[in-house]
């Protein structure tokens, strides 16, 4: 084994499709525990390996040698072996430093919260004081090696401009979790989460909501497994390598998921864009259905509305830990909170926006079944599906038009 990366658990890792689409090396995902640890890095069996969660602390006692700046920080994420001795460098440094510059947060001057104290956190205490912030504290729940309780945090640092979320706090398959209450903090101007699976936490959402900018860690890990690749391979990787990288990895993770009336044409649509793109289609009704053994109608006639819209919920949250496809939503999909957070979290939403008066009735449709009901659904819904998009694409006809108005900004480069 030459390259790879070593952690806890890593089932759901991006690290080898990224680090393999440099064409530069084979990659392996390796799953240690803590006592496997001292034995693998004193095997000799790997020539570099990347270091993630729970050991960027534990590896450094193995090491023969440290960067200036692994050494400050007191984490690694990059192990290379050179001439039999074990180098351990910090390139997080310079991916979370890239994302930060990327998204347009500015530091300088301002107070920035550092969710967690691990090793992370100390990556995230470096960048923020190499961006020139002004006070920077560290959050934790037991408020332990002199960070904050965030209690403390609440009351006493309600003026935090900035929060880094360097915790684990809301990955996958936890995604319903939030590390702090973003509504606590006044004066919030950004925010930045390290955490890439899902694209968009719980966290960046509730930025969001409030207007507030927020970036998720992918452009991270792409950053600093393309200065971890140099250091393997001895060769820099070109600037825009890491921007085709991040796009490929988006396209890859995110999907589309069309929104909107009943007949606005998001299967006809979905499933020509998959065709397109190369992407399994999904449609949320469909998979109702199956789920339930049952037709719509069926489930609205033993169940009532209430009994669909939970079980649409379940399908909704299974359908959408996964990325990479189209996904066809029913109408009233967007009408919960709880699902708009699950369709958000690796999806891109997309109202196709169909004049009231193209939209036709069908019986397969308990709540458009006749066009009085089609029209008051319209009323009703119109706000919910323009709050909820992220881009609205007109459907008035041929289905063509939006299409490839879809295709124009989202389609992989």
């Amino acid at each position: 084994m030459r390259f790879g990366l070593i952690g806890e658990h890593l089932p759901h890792s991006f690290s080898k499709e990224l680090h393999e689409a440099l064409g530069r090396y084979s990659y392996e995902l390796i799953e240690l525990t803590p006592s496997e640890l001292g034995p693998f890095l004193r095997s000799g069996s790997f020539d570099g390996v990347n270091v993630t969660i729970p050991y960027k602390e534990a590896v450094i006692q193995y090491l023969d040698a440290l960067s200036p700046r692994a050494a400050a920080i007191g984490a690694v994420n990059t192990i290379v072996r050179r001439d039999g001795r074990l180098f351990g460098d910090n390139t997080d440094f310079g991916g979370l430093q890239g994302l930060i510059r990327r998204s347009g947060i500015v530091l300088s001057g301002k107070k920035v919260l550092i969710l967690g104290t691990g090793g992370t956190s100390k990556t995230a205490l470096a960048v923020a004081a190499a961006e020139g912030a002004g006070t920077v504290l560290r959050v934790s729940r037991g408020g332990r090696d002199g960070a904050l309780s965030y209690e403390t945090a609440y009351s006493e640092h309600a003026d935090a401009q900035i929060v880094i979320n360097a915790t684990p706090v809301g990955m996958y398959p936890k995604t319903d979790a939030v590390p702090a209450d973003l509504s606590r903090f006044s004066a919030l101007e950004g925010v930045v989460d390290v955490i890439y699976n899902p694209l968009r936490t719980r966290l960046c959402q509730m930025a969001a909501a409030r207007g507030v900018p927020a970036a998720g860690g992918l452009y991270m890990l792409v950053a600093q497994a393309m200065l971890a690749a140099e250091q393997f391979s001895g060769t820099a990787v070109p600037d825009p390598e890491y921007e085709r990288i991040y796009r490929e990895l988006l396209n890859r993770k995110r999907s589309l998921v069309l929104i909107g009336m009943p007949g606005s044409g998001k299967t006809t649509v979905g499933k020509l864009l998959a065709e397109r793109l190369g992407l399994p289609f999904v449609d949320a009704d469909e998979a109702i259905v199956r789920r339930a053994g049952r037709s719509i109608p069926e489930i609205f006639a033993q169940d009532g509305e209430a009994g669909f819209r939970a079980l649409e919920t379940e399908t909704l949250r299974e359908l959408c830990a996964a990325g990479g496809q189209v996904l066809a939503t029913g109408g009233g999909a967007v009408l919960r909170e709880e699902n708009r957070a699950l369709l958000r979290q690796n999806g891109l939403l997309i109202w196709l926006d169909r004049p009231l008066e193209q939209l036709v009735p069908t019986g397969d449709r308990p709540l458009g079944d006749s066009f009085e009901k089609l029209r008051a659904l319209y009323e009703q819904r119109r706000p919910i599906y323009a709050a909820a998009a992220d881009v609205i694409i007109p459907n008035a006809g041929n289905v063509e038009p939006a299409l490839n108005a879809i295709l124009k900004q989202f389609a992989p480069p």
